[in-house]
């Protein structure tokens, strides 16, 4: 099997939706934006949202962790931001102003580092969170959902995290999916997935979200 893998649209946002909905950019994980993401995206642009996918590795995407580790590597943080803020920008051009960010892993760590900005109307961060250094305040509501076990860099763990939110009065929801791993909700990784589980945080983004943009 290529451990590199191309995939259409390179380093442009697919869009999903209607329109002048309101607006969910989606980010990748480390393995870029495989196949599985198209559904999710899917899914939620059948709630009446305008969905965008991002592509931060111009057009790669792999499902070999250690391939996925060098590509993550050597991503420019302030590029990846960017290339958020485009995906915005395109996903808005026809009307609606709320915007929502759903990151997975990697991406939940640059979505929850973008609100930050103030640009977002609502944060969800799939097996993510931001270590002391880079946390500052997120002044929109905040979904989490964990894996029941994971690994984590000093100061990048789950309860300080949480903790350092709250201090700053951020809204914080979170879900921790029992028996799961890390990646549990990509559906592209056929070792990591669990498909229960990933439907549950599914369903729970999607309410989250409908009720941070919608209402």
């Amino acid at each position: 099997m290529t451990e590199l893998v191309p995939i259409p649209s390179p380093g442009i946002p697919v869009f999903f939706g209607t329109p002048g909905d309101p607006v969910v950019v989606i980010v990748h994980d480390i393995y870029g934006r495989l196949p599985g993401l198209v559904s999710f995206a899917e899914a939620l642009a059948s709630r009446g949202l305008r969905v965008a996918v991002v592509d931060l590795y111009d057009g790669v995407c792999t499902v070999d962790t250690p391939t996925a580790q060098g590509l993550m590597g050597n991503l420019d943080i302030g590029t990846a931001l960017a290339e958020i803020d485009d995906a915005i920008a395109g996903a808005q051009e026809s009307g609606d102003e709320k915007v929502a960010l759903v990151g997975f892993s990697l991406g939940g760590w640059l979505a929850l580092l973008h609100a930050q900005a103030g640009a977002a109307d609502a944060v969800v961060a799939y097996y993510a969170s931001l270590a002391p250094q880079d946390h500052g305040v997120i002044p929109c509501p905040v979904l989490l959902h964990w894996a029941e076990t994971d690994e984590w860099d000093a100061g990048e763990e789950p309860e300080p995290f949480v903790s350092r939110l709250k201090d700053h009065g951020t809204p914080v929801t979170e879900h921790r999916y029992i028996g799961t791993r890390h990646s549990f909700a990509n559906a592209s990784l056929p070792g990591k997935v669990d498909a229960q589980a990933a439907a549950l945080a599914f369903a729970r983004t999607a309410v989250f979200l409908e009720k941070h943009l919608k209402e």
